[in-house]
Protein backbone atom coordinates (compact mmCIF):
# COMPACT_ATOMS: atom_id res chain seq x y z
CA UNK A 1 0.00 0.00 0.00
CA UNK A 2 2.83 1.88 0.69
CA UNK A 3 3.40 1.92 -3.41
CA UNK A 4 0.30 3.38 -4.08
CA UNK A 5 -1.43 6.78 -3.88
CA UNK A 6 -4.50 5.62 -5.58
CA UNK A 7 -7.68 3.92 -4.09
CA UNK A 8 -5.51 4.08 -0.50
CA UNK A 9 -5.10 7.73 -0.03
CA UNK A 10 -7.77 10.47 -0.06
CA UNK A 11 -7.31 12.17 -2.90
CA UNK A 12 -9.03 12.86 -6.42
CA UNK A 13 -8.41 10.67 -9.80
CA UNK A 14 -9.26 11.61 -13.38
CA UNK A 15 -9.24 9.45 -16.13
CA UNK A 16 -10.95 8.31 -19.29
CA UNK A 17 -10.49 5.40 -21.56
CA UNK A 18 -12.33 3.05 -23.94
CA UNK A 19 -15.02 1.08 -23.14
CA UNK A 20 -15.78 -2.10 -25.83
CA UNK A 21 -18.68 -4.16 -25.65
CA UNK A 22 -18.83 -7.51 -27.50
CA UNK A 23 -22.20 -6.79 -29.20
CA UNK A 24 -20.91 -4.13 -31.19
CA UNK A 25 -17.55 -2.95 -32.74
CA UNK A 26 -18.05 0.47 -31.96
CA UNK A 27 -15.50 1.89 -29.18
CA UNK A 28 -17.41 4.20 -26.60
CA UNK A 29 -14.59 7.40 -25.33
CA UNK A 30 -15.26 7.81 -21.52
CA UNK A 31 -14.25 9.78 -18.51
CA UNK A 32 -14.12 8.68 -14.71
CA UNK A 33 -13.62 10.73 -11.84
CA UNK A 34 -12.52 8.94 -8.62
CA UNK A 35 -13.04 10.72 -4.89
CA UNK A 36 -11.20 8.65 -2.58
CA UNK A 37 -12.58 9.67 1.07
CA UNK A 38 -9.48 9.07 4.25
CA UNK A 39 -9.16 5.36 6.22
CA UNK A 40 -11.78 5.78 9.15
CA UNK A 41 -11.38 4.36 12.50
CA UNK A 42 -12.68 0.94 11.73
CA UNK A 43 -10.98 0.57 8.80
CA UNK A 44 -12.98 1.44 5.86
CA UNK A 45 -12.11 3.52 2.63
CA UNK A 46 -15.05 4.76 0.95
CA UNK A 47 -14.69 5.64 -2.41
CA UNK A 48 -16.94 7.22 -5.64
CA UNK A 49 -16.63 6.76 -9.05
CA UNK A 50 -18.49 8.17 -11.54
CA UNK A 51 -18.18 7.40 -15.21
CA UNK A 52 -19.33 9.79 -18.21
CA UNK A 53 -19.83 7.95 -21.47
CA UNK A 54 -19.62 10.11 -24.52
CA UNK A 55 -22.89 10.57 -25.81
CA UNK A 56 -24.85 9.10 -22.91
CA UNK A 57 -26.48 11.99 -20.86
CA UNK A 58 -26.54 10.14 -17.45
CA UNK A 59 -23.38 9.80 -16.08
CA UNK A 60 -23.09 6.38 -13.75
CA UNK A 61 -22.12 6.49 -10.12
CA UNK A 62 -19.89 3.34 -8.76
CA UNK A 63 -19.58 3.55 -4.73
CA UNK A 64 -17.04 1.59 -3.60
CA UNK A 65 -16.22 0.63 0.07
CA UNK A 66 -12.76 -1.10 0.86
CA UNK A 67 -12.31 -2.62 4.13
CA UNK A 68 -10.05 -5.91 5.59
CA UNK A 69 -7.00 -4.29 4.23
CA UNK A 70 -3.94 -5.54 5.07
CA UNK A 71 -0.12 -5.23 2.65
CA UNK A 72 -1.18 -7.45 0.07
CA UNK A 73 -5.28 -7.73 0.02
CA UNK A 74 -8.38 -5.87 1.11
CA UNK A 75 -11.94 -6.98 0.28
CA UNK A 76 -14.10 -4.22 -2.09
CA UNK A 77 -17.73 -3.61 -2.38
CA UNK A 78 -19.42 -1.90 -5.10
CA UNK A 79 -22.77 -1.05 -5.17
CA UNK A 80 -24.69 1.00 -8.13
CA UNK A 81 -28.18 1.17 -9.82
CA UNK A 82 -28.15 -1.76 -12.15
CA UNK A 83 -26.27 -4.53 -10.35
CA UNK A 84 -26.96 -3.35 -6.31
CA UNK A 85 -24.47 -4.67 -3.75
CA UNK A 86 -21.67 -6.88 -5.00
CA UNK A 87 -18.20 -8.10 -3.08
CA UNK A 88 -15.37 -8.92 -4.24
CA UNK A 89 -11.74 -9.68 -3.54
CA UNK A 90 -8.37 -7.29 -4.27
CA UNK A 91 -4.53 -7.57 -3.71
CA UNK A 92 -1.93 -5.34 -4.01
CA UNK A 93 2.00 -5.98 -5.51
CA UNK A 94 4.56 -3.54 -6.22
CA UNK A 95 3.03 -1.94 -9.14
CA UNK A 96 -0.30 -3.23 -8.96
CA UNK A 97 -3.86 -3.35 -7.48
CA UNK A 98 -6.72 -5.46 -8.68
CA UNK A 99 -9.45 -6.91 -7.53
CA UNK A 100 -12.53 -9.52 -8.79
CA UNK A 101 -16.11 -9.81 -8.26
CA UNK A 102 -17.93 -12.68 -8.94
CA UNK A 103 -22.03 -13.07 -7.91
CA UNK A 104 -23.24 -16.40 -9.26
CA UNK A 105 -27.03 -15.56 -8.29
CA UNK A 106 -26.89 -13.03 -10.95
CA UNK A 107 -23.95 -13.89 -12.98
CA UNK A 108 -21.81 -11.19 -13.04
CA UNK A 109 -18.16 -11.52 -13.14
CA UNK A 110 -15.12 -9.46 -13.68
CA UNK A 111 -12.10 -8.13 -12.97
CA UNK A 112 -9.78 -4.50 -12.83
CA UNK A 113 -6.38 -4.19 -13.03
CA UNK A 114 -4.62 -0.74 -11.92
CA UNK A 115 -1.16 -0.88 -12.79
CA UNK A 116 1.20 1.89 -11.76
CA UNK A 117 3.60 3.67 -14.09
CA UNK A 118 6.42 5.76 -13.16
CA UNK A 119 5.12 8.90 -12.99
CA UNK A 120 2.34 8.59 -10.53
CA UNK A 121 -0.24 7.87 -13.17
CA UNK A 122 -2.36 4.36 -13.88
CA UNK A 123 -3.22 2.04 -16.62
CA UNK A 124 -6.33 0.47 -16.27
CA UNK A 125 -7.99 -2.67 -18.00
CA UNK A 126 -11.08 -4.40 -16.93
CA UNK A 127 -13.33 -7.10 -18.41
CA UNK A 128 -16.81 -7.63 -17.19
CA UNK A 129 -19.79 -10.37 -18.16
CA UNK A 130 -23.27 -10.85 -17.61
CA UNK A 131 -25.25 -14.00 -17.44
CA UNK A 132 -26.45 -13.30 -21.39
CA UNK A 133 -22.69 -13.69 -22.28
CA UNK A 134 -22.09 -10.07 -22.66
CA UNK A 135 -18.43 -8.62 -22.25
CA UNK A 136 -17.58 -4.99 -21.28
CA UNK A 137 -13.95 -4.69 -21.83
CA UNK A 138 -12.12 -0.78 -20.27
CA UNK A 139 -8.99 0.05 -21.15
CA UNK A 140 -7.96 3.15 -19.48
CA UNK A 141 -5.46 5.59 -18.28
CA UNK A 142 -5.99 7.81 -14.61
CA UNK A 143 -4.27 10.11 -12.86
CA UNK A 144 -3.81 12.23 -9.70
CA UNK A 145 -5.79 15.47 -9.96
CA UNK A 146 -3.82 18.60 -8.87
CA UNK A 147 -5.48 21.26 -6.77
Amino acid sequence: MKDHTFLFESKKWLGEGKIKLSMSDEELHFFTRWNLGPLDPAGKIPAMQEVQITGVEEAMLNQFLITDLTPTHFTIELENAALGKIIGKGIIKDKLIAWEFRNKEIGFEGFEFYEKQDDGSYLMRAEYATPDHFRTMIRAKIWERSE
